[in-house]
């Protein structure tokens, strides 16, 4: 038999945690590499849509993910006169899939799914070099190397600032605070309570999303610039200004915490070097207005792990195979997201009339949903797949 296939994974976000575990049940020896001492969730809730879905079947974790979620009937948008103006049927038959999880459900998944088959988890490791020829230099002067290095360290990535391949990056100039509240009926008429809604006024939204039966994922999202919007505590007089109709969900934000961020755009010129590969938030990072961050990562991770599976090429030719594969749909997605962002800039009168006229084009809505509609590669080779 041919000696088992190592890989050295750093980070153990949703990219991480993903191909460590697809990797691991394609029959290679994987380590993985989490610098902080826990494996935590940042943020609250995440829009998992069909292809992170299908990603999670895939691994043969789709039940115990979705266990507790929120599977909505609608995803709608609304005016600063509280309007619907925009309105995406969902989870029915012939339509696009979506699921609310709470996040740290989600990575907790993805880390018994990891430990499960076989990878070995190591917290408190923190990888500060890695090189083309499968090098690991650990912050402890520990040395590794193997067949394959990921890196998924994120958007502020350690190991990609090593090398010059950043093709573009921007701070998008917009945030949002992030937090979870227990659901309350209050909060938006019995009507609009499992539904999925954004809801717009000047240059600001609130994203009200169920994240399970007790659990409400809230984003406020607003410019960087707009100080009392991203004040934490939440400045709850100043939102409730902006939107007088969410008063009720507004006010339970006062005390949730939550934290501010800022959003990022990101692509480089390549995805990978030698046996040395960039994954996630570190190679193509997007603003959130698609909700396909985390379903990307997931999707190209799951690709990665399918490429690498294949014994006749070298490592280096199946990466770049792997970038060919995805990459198309990965910065078609980023590009969308970055454009959404640019609805905040419009009057409200223009933005409204805007929303209602892309629900007569059909096309526009299915190249917007290219991510959410695509099938993973190599969904049907992992040990979720259908015996």
């Amino acid at each position: 038999m041919p000696p088992t296939r190592t890989a050295e994974v750093i980070g153990a976000g949703l990219a991480g945690l993903t191909a460590a575990t697809a990797l691991a049940q394609r029959g290679w020896s994987v380590r993985l590499h989490e610098r902080e001492p826990e494996i935590r969730a940042i943020g609250a809730g995440i829009y998992v849509w069909g292809n992170g879905l299908a990603t999670l079947e895939a691994l043969g974790l789709y039940e115990e993910a979705a266990a507790g979620a929120h599977v909505g009937a609608a995803l709608e948008t609304r005016d600063h006169r509280n309007r619907t103006v925009e309105e995406l049927p969902i989870n029915g038959p012939g339509q696009p899939r979506v699921l609310t999880i709470m996040r740290d459900h989600l990575i907790g998944t993805l880390i018994g799914g990891a430990r499960k088959a076989g990878v070995e988890i190591r917290t408190g490791s923190e990888a500060v070099e890695a090189t083309p020829d499968g090098r690991v230099l650990l912050r402890s002067g520990e040395t590794a190397r193997a067949d394959a290095v990921l890196a998924a360290d994120g958007v502020n990535s350690r190991i990609r600032r090593q090398y010059d391949i950043v093709a573009s990056r921007a701070a998008i100039k917009q945030g949002a605070t992030r937090l979870t509240v227990p659901r309350s009926a209050e909060f938006v008429p019995a009507a609009d309570q499992g539904n999925y809604i954004e809801y717009f006024s000047g240059r600001r939204r609130v994203l009200y999303t169920p994240g399970s039966e007790t659990s409400l994922y809230v984003a406020l999202v607003a410019d960087e610039d707009d100080r009392p919007a991203s004040r934490i505590p939440v400045d709850t007089a100043s939102w409730i200004r902006s939107f007088p109709h969410l008063e009720a969900l507004l006010g339970a934000c006062a005390d949730a915490g939550g934290r501010w961020d800022t959003f990022q755009f990101l692509t480089l010129t390549r995805w990978s070097m030698g046996r040395l590969a960039f994954l996630g938030d570190a190679a193509h990072a997007q603003p959130p207005y698609l909700g396909q961050g985390g379903g990307c990562a997931m999707m190209s991770a799951l690709g990665l792990a399918d490429a690498l599976s294949d014994p006749s090429a070298p490592v280096d030719q199946l990466l770049r195979d792997w970038e060919y594969t995805e990459r198309p749909t990965i910065e078609h997605t980023q590009r969308w997201s970055h454009r959404l962002g640019h609805l905040n800039n419009l009057p409200d009168a223009a933005r409204s009339s805007l929303l209602r006229g892309s629900r007569l084009l059909p096309r526009l809505g299915a190249s917007r949903m290219r991510a959410a509609l695509t099938i993973p590669t190599g969904v049907g080779r992992f040990a979720g797949a259908p015996r």
